[in-house]
């Protein structure tokens, strides 16, 4: 149970909430931003002491039912309840840890079948641990680099012009639904050391990265359109599809554009070009 972490979600997830969005009065003199401790308490059904103890990271270890019971207080959606659960070591109902680390065959099958789109496998440090001959074609450099290499969250808040490309906001929306997505993935495995050094190395080395982190969103990676510039094939745009591998904590990511769109056609013409080789790290 990581108290800190808990106490600093519990107290932004506390400011964001307005009095009138859970039936109560504003008042007047009110200065506390959000809800005040005393009303997520009763609202919980729970002493404000008790809850108190939490917001300074010093109570005991709370019960499923208080867990419950504070995600209602508090109007977690889905993703920010099972965000709850996990940072004291709970897992929500119908979720599941696994240690499986190796590709499943029938996925590395699938991306081998995948000639139309370019395809990657990402786990859930963001490393790029396995893709097709398109994508290889599409980034150019996926097999010569060194694994470490291919992490995408460190790859883009450890350039230099980070600040500039966070100015377009569909970059940073990408980065700060990244940042959530790792967020929720280092709570369902506090114990993963991976994810907790990547976490370590990215506060220490990117401004960027620790103003996002410290926002305590969290979300899933999901599905969204992504633009980019090609330098053989020019402007793409296609739906950038995240899909999960049951029971592995990983994902498939798909690059999708409308049928007989320029991107499209761009696909074919960037599947004429020399070949390239898939690969995934030894």
């Amino acid at each position: 149970m990581d108290r800190q972490q808990l106490a600093d979600f519990l107290r932004t997830r506390r400011a964001a909430i307005t009095p009138e969005g859970v039936g109560l009065p504003s008042g007047q003199r009110r200065r506390t931003p959000g809800l005040r401790r005393q009303e997520v308490a009763q609202l919980a059904g729970i002493s404000v002491e008790y809850y108190i103890r939490l917001e300074q990271a010093r109570g005991p270890k709370p019960s499923r039912q208080v867990l419950g019971a504070l995600a209602r207080a508090l109007v977690l959606d889905h993703d920010e309840r099972a965000h709850l659960f996990h940072l004291v070591d709970e897992l929500p109902e119908s979720e599941c840890r696994t240690a499986v680390k190796e590709v499943p065959a029938a996925i590395r099958n699938l991306l081998d079948g995948l000639n139309d789109y370019p395809a990657y496998v990402m786990d859930a440090c963001y490393d790029m641990i396995a893709w097709n001959d398109m994508a290889e074609r599409l980034m150019g450099y996926l097999s010569a680099l060194a694994p470490e290499q291919r992490n995408v969250l460190r790859t883009n808040f450890s350039s230099g012009d980070v600040s500039a490309r966070l100015a377009d906001p569909a970059v940073r929306r990408f980065l700060a639904d990244s940042v959530s997505d790792l967020r929720a993935s280092l709570a369902r495995n506090p114990g993963d050391r991976k994810l907790k050094g990547l976490v370590d190395e990215l506060l220490r080395t990117s401004p960027e990265f620790g103003e996002m982190w410290a926002d305590h969103r969290v979300a899933p990676r999901r599905a969204q359109t992504k633009r980019v510039v090609h330098p053989e094939v020019g402007p793409l745009e296609f739906d950038c599809q995240v899909l999960d591998v049951p029971g592995t904590g990983m994902r498939l990511v798909m690059y999708v554009p409308q049928p007989d769109s320029d991107t499209a056609k761009a696909f074919r013409r960037l599947a004429q070009l020399t070949p390239a080789t898939p690969g995934s790290p030894a």
